[in-house]
């Protein structure tokens, strides 16, 4: 049924943010390239715009508009034999035209967007790539979104993704889901992009901004596709912690946009239904599954969410909990965390002992969460001196401005 203008450009932009995405990744399997499936896409929704107010909507949007894209290709492909060897340029469309799906024929939207999630996160991809991959081709964020968030410029975020989607051209890198005796191995670096992605917009590492919605959103809706397609217990226990983290964003800044600490938020501006959609997936994570680092760190911001102060949380069963994370993944970052909970659990003293000894170490000597916590630990000590110059050092590496601020203000407290 044909559509007026205004009707059709506004069903094809709705369909366009709903579906582009889907549609990219079955071009991208169509076709075999990130570019291709690109123009694709955006030539399969130029004839849409002209076609569809004519002939009305398709039955199957989806399947029109990768069947539209293919074609589109295929015969700028063929254009360009004026330009390449015509045995080359013969054999490229061929090879679209065999690897596509015929009219009617079912099409595989998810198993398509999770290939091409796992072809993003590759572990032989560098680890900034990934992340700039995932957004840009799974996400579909604009580059310059993508830059603006991880504060680098376009130009260098933009070149991050060229040099990605290279190699994998170069290495030939399947645009595949790994078999299932492939998966333990494969999945842990999709998991940790989501996480990266998650993390930059909940606590943003450098800037003005604490926080990054978008950001945070976005990887949690990462993290329920993922799951919707492959229900492995370490995804719902990235997915719990995601949500039960998430669940404290309105308490986590006050009116002026400054930090406020675990200790002085007001709970009952935590959102409840994701702290139960979380812990239902936590308990779930770790009945279904031997339990992984995210169902472990899930079972943590569990018991934060549960309990009704920082006085009355279970910190016996925190220790215990990071006790089992540091088993799983041994990490300096995580003593420091545990170090924290002991401190809450048997006394200020104790806390800092484990503090001291981490930071002789040297390995979190340039994290200023270290000597934030120090500090923290020998005021409550009424360590005053040795409070003002850890709280020095902190504000020496602290790089995001709430955070520096509430440094700042811990260090006038001092007096």
């Amino acid at each position: 049924m044909a559509m007026d203008g205004p009707a059709a450009g506004a069903a094809i932009d709705a369909l366009y943010r709903r579906e582009s995405r889907r549609v990219f990744a079955i071009l991208v399997r169509v076709l075999g390239d990130f570019e291709r499936a690109e123009e694709g896409l955006h030539e399969a929704f130029r004839a849409a715009l002209e076609q569809w107010p004519a002939s009305g909507m398709p039955a199957n949007p989806v399947a029109w508009l990768v069947s539209a894209g293919r074609f589109k290709v295929i015969d700028a492909l063929r254009r360009e034999r004026r330009f390449t060897a015509w045995d080359d340029a013969a054999e490229a469309a061929l090879a679209v035209a065999d690897t596509s799906p015929g009219p009617g024929e079912a099409v595989l939207l998810e198993d398509d967007r999770l290939r091409l999630i796992f072809t993003c996160c590759h572990p032989s991809l560098a680890e900034e790539a990934r992340v700039a991959l995932t957004l840009r081709e799974v996400c579909g964020l604009a580059t310059e979104e993508i830059a603006r968030a991880f504060l680098v410029p376009a130009p260098t975020l933009a070149q991050r993704i060229v040099r990605a989607k290279a190699k994998i051209r170069a290495a030939r890198i399947p645009y595949e889901v790994p078999e299932r005796d492939a998966l333990p191995a494969r999945l842990p670096a999709v998991l940790r992009t989501i996480y990266l992605v998650f993390n930059e917009g909940y606590s943003a590492t450098a800037g003005d901004d604490l926080m990054r919605r978008d950001l945070s959103e976005e990887a949690i809706r990462l993290a329920r596709l993922v799951r919707d397609l492959l229900p492995e217990p370490e995804v719902a226990g990235l997915l719990a912690l995601m949500l039960l983290q998430e669940s404290r964003r309105a308490a986590r800044s006050d009116a002026r946009g400054d930090l406020v600490t675990l200790e002085d938020q007001d709970r009952a501006l935590w959102d409840r239904a994701r702290i139960a959609e979380g812990c239902t997936l936590t308990r779930l994570a770790l009945a279904t599954g031997p339990a992984g680092p995210y169902a472990i760190q899930a079972a943590i911001a569990a018991v934060h969410a549960e309990a009704a102060s920082v006085a009355a949380t279970d910190w016996p069963q925190i220790v215990g909990l990071y006790d089992v994370l540091l088993h799983l993944e041994p990490s300096p970052v995580v003593e420091l965390n545990r170090a924290v909970a002991v401190a809450m659990r048997d006394g200020a003293a104790a806390g800092l002992a484990l503090v001291d000894a981490l930071a002789a170490r040297g390995e979190l000597e340039r994290y200023h969460l270290l000597h934030a916590a120090r500090a923290d630990l020998c005021r409550r000590l009424g360590r005053t001196a040795e409070a003002a110059l850890a709280y020095r050092r902190a504000l020496e590496l602290a790089q995001q401005a709430p955070e520096r601020r509430l440094l700042r203000d811990r260090l006038e407290a001092l007096g």
